[in-house]
């Protein structure tokens, strides 16, 4: 048995090296490290949404980017995971649709020049979609992480990074490192932003 699971978890860790090996990666936070120094320096909020796993990924993205990169005194990135909100969001799904769960949270949030950045492992949540819809039309900058393919999301977004893999295991897996990726490059590399005047 131990050997069999061995083979599963080598085959397992190998997929998910090659879902990470793609230039994709490194030309994806590229673009979305400007778009979240710009929203830290203008003071906007960045607010993540995703259903399931990426719901939690949502919330991990906003207790890292927005404590793990604290550097002295200096501006401080403002996040919201409109996941975090279940009185919001089970008002708006009973009330109204699960697919308006988001969308009307940034409705009443949102404004214009904040970032939005939707997270679907397929691509085709309903309401990450309606979520990004209502971002761009109130002019938010979007961002959405995707996989199997990017689904609908990946043509709507203004930047999107999609994981080049067909298993919803290894583009959560990325969806992380990529929350990872950017809170320590946000915290060793990006330049540090004076304090608010």
């Amino acid at each position: 048995m131990t050997e069999e699971v061995g083979r599963y978890v080598h085959r397992y860790v190998e997929e998910t090296r090659a879902a990470l090996a793609d230039p994709y990666l490194a030309e994806g936070i590229g673009r979305i490290v400007p778009v979240l120094l710009r929203a830290r320096g203008e003071g906007r909020t960045i607010y993540f949404f995703g259903n399931g796993g990426s719901a939690s990924t949502a919330s991990h993205f906003v207790v890292d980017i927005g404590k793990a990169t604290i550097r002295g005194d200096g501006r401080r990135f403002k996040c919201l995971a409109l996941v975090d909100n279940v009185e919001s969001v089970t008002a708006w799904a009973n009330d109204a649709e699960y697919a308006k769960v988001f969308s009307e949270q940034l409705k009443g949030l949102a404004q214009t020049g904040d970032v939005a950045v939707g997270i679907s492992g397929s691509g085709n949540s309903p309401n990450v979609l309606r979520g990004i819809e209502m971002a761009k039309a109130m002019g938010l900058t979007t961002i959405g992480l995707s996989g199997l393919g990017g689904g609908k999301l990946k043509g709507m977004v203004d930047i999107s990074v999609s994981v080049p893999s067909n298993s919803m295991q290894h583009t959560e897996d990325v969806h992380l490192i990529i929350c990872h990726l950017l809170t320590a490059y946000l915290r060793d590399e990006a330049p540090a932003a004076p304090a608010a005047g």
